[in-house]
């Protein structure tokens, strides 16, 4: 092993997930599941993500069961007995490498994709907004709401009776719990709306409490936030660290286990006018202000951010030296590492050998396959 990024290579344990170290495969949409159904091509995706290293895989995104929950039709589905069948495959596969997993359980909200697909219901969202003053499908009712929710618990039972190690509830990007914490897509006056981060995290809480409370005491909930949107790379919720306190404090205290926060790039402090141009990211602030466990992720070990990459951009290999220097200063307690993972499934093990010289950057031929 390399002393230089020994770090990363500690083991981590929280609850019933002990991992071999510290790096996450992060969640990446592949469109790659026809008709919503895992194969087999998807389970030796993940396999070999194993096979290279990775101490903990998050699943692509995966949508519960509502009826516009997807905004894409190869999307996985993680309800409904064929797909869940697809994915006890996965999961299998994955222990098979000696690898842990746990699925990112999704529910798109009003987004849409440059595909344009559109699904045969009407999107939903808290407000019927895709963006501030942009108006797409339907508002949800107080009985559709109460439907997510459970939703979101079936497919986190189920993850658990599958044998996953975990599961995490996407509450970032723009996407439908985040729909609601953002007041430019949440406009409601009922107990589901209000003008500060804690009222309109309610539906959030409702959805972790209910996670919560359908799986086991020791299964670890993984919750997946965001400042910025997709709608808006500039959108923030919370200015200042109290206010993160109040958006996220609540939401561990409602039963999420592990913090995952997500920034477009790792090393940008949060607060820098705190703490300075090396203060804590996000996930630093995250874990300051909650006590619990976080993930960081945004860009690990390459030239380029991930937005651009999906309109064609490559991204060489970069070093490794600022996330180490946070890690040693135990800032976050793991990294999720995306684009570098899709074109090079052994990025960890050359880490871990210390063959930095040998990694690959991002080549964006590898979101056309399941490499």
């Amino acid at each position: 092993m390399s002393a230089a990024n020994d770090v990363l290579f500690r083991p981590f344990a929280h609850k019933s997930l002990k991992l071999d170290n510290r790096i996450v495969m992060a969640p990446m949409t592949r469109t790659k599941a026809p008709a919503g159904i895992p194969g087999a091509a998807n389970a030796a995706y993940y396999r070999r993500r194993a096979e290279g290293g990775v101490g903990l895989i998050l699943s692509e995104g995966t949508v519960v069961g509502r009826p516009a929950s997807r905004n894409d039709p190869n999307i996985p589905f993680f309800h409904g007995a064929e797909a869940l069948e697809g994915w006890k495959h996965v999961i299998e596969a994955v222990h098979g490498a000696g690898g842990k997993m746990g699925p990112q359980l999704w529910h798109t909200g009003s987004t849409i994709t440059q595909s344009g697909w559109e699904p045969d219901v009407p999107v939903e969202s808290p407000s019927g907004l895709l963006a501030p003053g942009k108006p797409r499908g339907v508002a949800m009712s107080e009985e559709d709401i109460a439907d997510t929710v459970a939703a979101f618990a079936q497919a986190a039972a189920d993850a658990e009776r599958l044998g996953f190690d975990t599961a995490e509830i996407h509450g970032a990007h723009g996407y439908l719990i985040d729909e609601f914490f953002w007041p430019g897509t949440n406009e409601r006056t009922d107990r589901y709306g209000g003008a500060t981060i804690a009222e309109r995290s309610r539906f959030a809480a409702e959805v972790v409490a209910a996670v919560r409370a359908a799986v086991s005491p020791d299964f670890p909930i993984i919750l997946r936030v965001s400042q910025w949107k997709q709608q808006d790379y500039d959108a923030r919720l919370a200015t200042t660290p109290k206010e993160l306190e109040q958006w996220l404090l609540p939401l561990v205290e409602a039963g999420a286990d592990i913090v995952h926060a997500s920034q477009r790039r790792f090393w940008e402090p949060e607060f820098p006018e705190i703490d300075g141009q090396d203060g804590l990211n996000f996930a630093g602030w995250a874990k300051k202000v909650t006590g619990a466990p976080t993930i960081s992720v945004g860009s690990v070990g390459l030239s380029g951010e991930f937005l651009a990459a999906f309109g064609g951009q490559s991204s060489h290999a970069t070093p490794l030296d600022a996330l180490v220097h946070r890690m040693e200063r135990e800032e976050f307690d793991l990294i999720a590492v995306g684009r570098a993972l899709l074109t090079d499934p052994n990025w960890a093990k050359k880490v871990k050998a210390g063959e930095t010289d040998k990694l690959e950057g991002f080549d964006p031929a590898s979101l056309a396959e399941l490499v």
